[in-house]
């Protein structure tokens, strides 16, 4: 009996002490990472978490999971990490989504959604204490339904995206003043991450890599007085999780180091894959794409113009002025076509004087969107097809209709908005539906519009006047959750300023009945 406890005690610390407390990477040219949606090792030992794509997740873990407490009511220990990224975004005024630092029970984040979640929620779980997930964003979008800050900001998270603490991007200098850091300027920056298992404290620490300041701040960037020890299990797997939105950009991270109950190794910075590397990428390609293609143009010109004007290829597209200021992300008409597998009427989802809306999957991220597709008789022109862009495209609420980005070929009209499973609310109201809306689910519904409307006049940074809310417009989503949609007559104003408008625009029973007395005064007065 004795010597069987004695090989067990054996076998138990054996066990313990194979387990991963720290690691390093002065790069990834040989790392071992577990990688999922679109991440990558790149052939330089970049590790870059997202790219140009359309909407999409991007996970990158260290493959073993790592010991934080050792029994299930045990305190946290205290834990350290640094790390070196670097954001370049696609348009200079504008960025996608930013950089998340976790730790969660899993590597990877199943069922979790793109753009502002960040692929760490949905819209079911966020928020719940049963999710076991603790991160530190680097956020370049300020979302509304998450009180966020600003579009530039650091913030630590609790099982949600309503960040726990959260401040500007920045560092304080030796002298104790506050700099401020632009996390989507295209160089690279370096964050220290501290928690402290006997304070219950967490530390972020952000400071420029450059040759004028290349150590950690005395100051720390954030600060949150909080026991992880409720929130983290036994045993979590540490990483990084991004996603790309209507407006792609590159998120890199150039080295990384992890310690539990000590401080992480300092990463050799000379030695990191780093702004060289982006220096060689920018040269090589104006070497080996741009000029070719310079001397291809003058040689073929003449040839080229001709056979454009004369036969146009099947899938040719449309970009004006205006789409490079206000367009999301432009999906190309083949892909669409392929989603919906070439708009065949079995995918139809509705009907309506615009035209027909299709079910589809993009074929690059699985995602099902909702295709609508205007027609050439449609009374919803370009007018209203570029109102729609401007509002919706830059709208972020969880009542309102994702739209993720359009396409323009020749004279055809596309939208993809987020798929909507219930399909419209008038199909649970009228023509006697086979299902019918208890009344909890009716209020839910009906709240869930009104929050939407809230933010449409008072709490984005215009005024937007819908015109058109009618139940045929309410989408409900796999819970019955409401959400606004169609915003074909949508209007914007400034805040402050008079929405005043002399044409009616709306669906007669859902207007008020004195802007059709006083649209018919006023054509009277005309004639």
């Amino acid at each position: 009996m004795f010597l069987k406890l004695v090989f067990m005690l054996f076998f138990l610390v054996t066990f313990v002490a194979s387990e991963d407390s720290s690691f390093i990477y002065n790069g990834f040219q040989s790392s071992h990472l577990y990688l999922d949606g679109i991440a990558e090792l790149t052939s330089d030992g970049l590790l870059r978490l997202t790219n140009d794509t359309g909407p999409d997740t991007a996970y990158a873990f260290y493959p073993n999971h790592i010991v934080f407490k050792n029994t299930s009511n045990a305190s946290v220990s205290s834990f350290s990490t640094t790390f070196v990224f670097t954001i370049k975004s696609m348009y200079p005024s504008i960025s996608g989504h930013g950089i998340v630092f976790v730790l969660s029970p899993t590597k990877g984040l199943p069922n979790s959604l793109p753009n502002q979640y960040f692929g760490l929620f949905n819209y079911s779980n966020i928020g719940n204490s049963s999710n076991h997930v603790f991160g530190v964003e680097l956020d370049t979008r300020k979302n509304f339904e998450f009180d966020d800050i600003n579009d530039n900001h650091v913030g630590i998270d609790i099982n949600d995206l309503k960040s726990a603490n959260s401040t500007p991007a920045g560092y304080y200098d030796d002298t104790g003043r506050f700099r401020n850091l632009s996390l989507t300027s295209g160089h690279p920056m370096q964050v220290w991450i501290e928690y402290d298992g006997v304070k219950k404290k967490i530390d972020v620490t952000l400071a420029p890599v450059s040759v004028g300041f290349s150590h950690k701040p005395t100051q720390p960037t954030l600060s949150l007085t909080k026991d992880l020890s409720p929130i983290l299990n036994n045993r979590m797997y540490v990483g990084f999780s991004s996603s790309t939105g209507f407006i792609a950009a590159s998120h890199y991270i150039h080295g990384w180091s992890f310690m539990v109950n000590g401080q992480s190794q300092n990463l050799e910075i000379s030695d990191l894959p780093g702004e060289r590397v982006f220096a060689e990428k920018k040269k090589s390609k104006f070497l080996t794409v741009r000029l070719p293609l310079i001397l291809l143009s003058l040689v073929f010109i003449i040839t080229l113009g001709v056979m454009y004007y004369i036969k146009l290829k099947k899938f040719d597209e449309v970009l004006e002025d205006w789409e490079h200021e206000y367009g999301p992300h432009r999906f190309k008409f083949k892909d669409l076509y392929s989603a919906t597998k070439g708009f065949r009427e079995k995918g139809i989802l509705g009907v309506g004087g615009f035209g027909k809306v299709y079910k589809g999957v993009i074929p690059s991220s699985k995602l099902q969107v909702a295709v609508k597709r205007v027609s050439h008789e449609s009374r919803q022109g370009i007018r209203e097809f570029v109102s729609e862009i401007v509002s919706i495209g830059r709208l972020r609420h969880r009542n309102l209709v994702q739209l993720y980005g359009y396409c323009r070929r020749k004279s055809e009209l596309l939208l993809v908005y987020d798929y909507m499973p219930n399909g419209s609310l008038d199909n649970y109201l009228f023509n006697q539906p086979k299902v019918r809306l208890n009344w909890s689910q009716r209020f839910r519904i009906i709240k869930g519009i009104a929050s939407g409307v809230v933010y449409l006049h008072e709490e984005w940074e215009k005024v937007v006047i819908h015109r058109d809310i009618k139940a045929s417009n309410v989408l409900l989503d796999s819970e019955f959750n409401s959400r606004l949609g169609d915003f074909g007559l949508s209007r914007l104003y400034d805040h402050g300023a008079d929405p005043h408008t002399t044409h009616l625009a709306g669906t007669i029973g859902y207007l008020a009945p004195e802007h059709i007395r006083t649209e018919v005064r006023f054509l009277r007065q005309k004639m």
